[in-house]
């Protein structure tokens, strides 16, 4: 039966092309899950803590400090964000809370035990480095890169329409982030009392007692730099900036997708992209995919399949009567031979591929070993694939004399037949120096396969293949038939 190669696909048809790419599909979801895997290792959860600052509060004196520090619309303008984050007022936090003599892999107290393995290599390349300085380069290297650090974890935002500037500092450790934060607010509160003395002493002098009171409550906000809580009277102080809300220990961190839901989506992207992936190879893939492919698009009856190899499995069967996928797909295809000579009347088949293949001398082989064994039939091979014959390695005979010599009258057709056994004969290549077409497109030949045909039941032909000679059409006129063995995967249609 001739399949209709315009019905409609079926379910079974997809999953088949899933099947078949299933190697692309398996790396696909292995590589999206590993990968989120890795991603949700390497990232170490951080903790926010935020102070909000009024910054349009009653100034002790009027300077052009000041007319630079609002907008003139009540909104806070991006000078008090560079102000917040300036070496000056982070460099007071380094120094107070002494962040410099964090350890270096500081994070790896939080992080995965992959992620602390990375940091340990980072470290040992930085302690490398530090070990070439000296004590006072080594101190000022911590103490930079202290304040480099902070100030990359430290966010500060005015609210829009609001005079209110928020303050947000990210840190691993919970109680880490709230005492930065709270300890950032306040050093800016100390910088804008110090503006405010020296715009004071400038003004009045040294002794005007305005500017001493100020010095005296930047000394005591001085000893809160540590970041614990403080009353928050205090905290709203004489400043230009007030904190009307300090930082308080956070609870979670920051929100990411939890790992199970992490995990969760990535198992359905990486089906879903596997199963994109293996209908676009599809798609790409101009190959035969199954033996319906290969009747459906020729138009020409299917004999039968080979399905690949195990590692159990001899490339020719000697034992007839072991039963597995592979020597059963050849008994099959031999009964379907065996009944279409019979009913044909066909004594002589020439047997070709379109593209040189290893397996398909096999085929001849095992076709001619189990229609002379199991069926008891008289069978010959005639090796016409001059140009790389193979026959007679699989059955470890000599090549020669062969076919070559018979067609150049070196030798007669029964001194070059050698038997396999009782019932399985062969009829190597042999050797020539002239063009195989040459030889194979005479009268001689047309003698050779008469004569096999009336000493033998059944007579298989090999020859070179279809794609790079023109053997296959010279032989054709002298057999009954022709199969075509087509390597289902690798063989493209074009081709064909």
């Amino acid at each position: 039966m001739i399949l209709d190669t315009k019905q409609q696909s079926t379910l079974r048809d997809y999953l088949k092309v899933i099947f078949r790419h299933k190697s692309v599909v398996i790396l696909i979801f292995i590589t999206i899950m590993i990968s989120t895997f890795i991603g949700l290792e390497l990232n170490t959860p951080v903790y926010e803590a935020n102070v909000k600052m009024l910054v349009t509060a009653v100034k002790e004196v009027e300077s052009p400090y000041y007319k630079e520090f609002f907008s003139g619309t009540g909104v806070v303008t991006q000078t008090q964000v560079q102000i917040a984050t300036s070496n000056t007022v982070i460099a007071r936090v380094v120094m107070a809370l002494r962040v410099y003599e964090r350890p270096l892999d500081y994070e790896k107290n939080f992080a995965s035990p992959l992620k602390s393995a990375l940091l340990g290599f980072g470290v040992k390349k930085i302690n490398s480095e530090l070990e070439k300085l000296t004590p006072e380069q080594k101190r000022i290297f911590l103490f930079r890169k202290a304040i480099e650090e902070l100030k990359a974890s430290i966010k500060v935002e005015p609210l829009k329409g609001a005079d209110i500037l928020i303050i947000t500092v990210r840190d691993f450790s919970p109680v880490g982030a709230a005492i930065i934060a709270n300890a950032v607010s306040r050093s800016y509160v100390i910088f804008d009392l110090e503006q405010q003395i020296a715009e004071l002493k400038l003004k009045y002098g040294e002794k005007y007692s305005t500017a001493i009171q100020l010095q005296n409550y930047i000394e005591h906000l001085q000893k809160s730099l540590d970041g614990r809580p403080v009353p928050d009277i205090e905290s709203i102080g004489p400043a230009s900036v007030k904190i009307i809300e300090q930082a308080v220990v956070p609870l979670e961190p920051v929100k990411i997708v939890s790992k199970p839901i992490a995990l969760a989506l990535a198992l359905f992207a990486g089906i879903f992209l596997g199963i994109i992936f293996a209908f676009g190879f599809e798609y790409l893939d101009q190959t035969f995919k199954s033996p319906q492919d290969v009747e459906g698009f020729l138009n020409i009856p299917l004999l039968g399949s080979i399905p690949k190899r195990k590692a159990k499995d001899t490339l020719l069967i000697k034992d007839t009567k072991l039963i597995t996928d592979y020597t059963q797909s050849y008994r099959n295809l031999s009964e379907q031979i065996y009944l279409l000579m019979k009913d044909k009347n066909l004594k002589s088949i020439l047997i070709t591929d379109a593209e040189a293949s290893e397996e398909t001398p096999a085929v001849i082989a095992n076709l001619g070993i189990y229609l002379s064994h199991k069926a008891g039939h008289k069978a010959l091979i005639i090796d016409a694939n001059l140009r790389t014959p193979s026959i007679h390695r699989l059955f470890n005979v000599s090549n020669k004399p062969g076919l070559a010599d018979v067609l150049e009258g070196k030798t007669s057709f029964d001194d070059a037949i050698q038997n396999v056994d009782s019932t399985l004969f062969v009829l190597p290549a042999g050797d020539t120096i002239f063009n195989p077409s040459t030889i194979l497109d005479s009268f001689k030949l047309s003698n050779v396969i008469k004569t096999a045909k009336e000493n033998y039941e059944m007579v298989f032909v090999a020859c070179a293949d279809l794609k790079n000679f023109t053997d296959a059409v010279v032989l054709s006129s002298n057999v009954n038939n022709i199969v075509l063995v087509i390597n289902e995967g690798k063989i493209r249609r074009h081709v064909v």
